[in-house]
């Protein structure tokens, strides 16, 4: 087996205090899971629903599942009963569906609004301008069953290690700018989900509260 449990102290030994770590188990086994979860570890990342659906029935219940990938809307109502937070919300459409489907099950879904800032077409995510014009509409206020707790967003995949340091800069600044104008007195709204294997320490440095790593805890991706 993967030395999951040492990979993992060696990680969580170089974060910050302040930054937390959201373990990305999927295309991992739940023994993965397990040997992350009997160290302590209790936030993992998922983005496939069935895969996590599977995964939610056999392992501890107090785990904090993660939603990391592109979440369709019609998939929002088979996580809706378990999942703590989706942390890539690209839409005021994706949005409702996550508030309507988690007044079913009388539950508050925490959410992320994902920001495009990466030169790469295939990411996806929020422009900063229609970022500012989803919290423009003020929509979301009246929305009781979500709560909106910060943002995230991935990196340009390139061994520039400036321009990767720039664009999560632009994040930073971005933040700050939203907590000013939308969330100055909301608490909830702290979180900076940036960060993965390849580059979590600038990440780190560039105000990252939240780093999802996985290839450095489980190992290549089993399918």
């Amino acid at each position: 087996m993967y030395d999951v449990k040492g990979n993992l102290h060696k990680v969580l030994g170089q974060l910050p205090e302040g930054v937390r770590l959201v373990a990305i188990s999927k295309y991992h086994p739940e023994e993965y899971i397990m040997a992350a979860y009997e160290e302590g570890q209790r936030v993992f990342g998922e983005s496939h629903e069935q895969e996590l659906r599977q995964k939610v029935t056999v392992l501890p219940k107090d785990i904090e599942w993660h939603f990391i990938g592109h979440l369709q809307t019609n998939k929002v109502k088979y996580i809706a009963p378990y999942i703590n937070m989706v942390e890539a919300v690209d839409s005021l459409k994706l949005l409702r569906e996550i508030n309507k489907q988690a007044a079913k099950h009388n539950r508050v879904v925490d959410v992320l609004l994902e920001l495009h800032i990466a030169e790469e077409a295939t990411k996806y995510g929020l422009t900063l301008d229609a970022c500012r014009e989803l919290l423009d509409c003020g929509e979301w206020r009246e929305m009781k069953h979500v709560r909106i707790c910060g943002l995230m967003m991935m990196a340009s995949f390139t061994d520039d290690r400036e321009q990767i340091a720039r664009e999560f800069q632009t994040a930073a600044d971005f933040f700050d700018e939203v907590k000013a104008r939308y969330f100055a007195d909301d608490d909830a709204f702290r979180e900076r989900s940036w960060g993965m294997s390849d580059d979590y320490p600038i990440a780190i440095a560039h105000g990252s509260t939240m780093v999802r790593i996985g290839t450095m805890l489980f190992g290549p991706r089993i399918y």
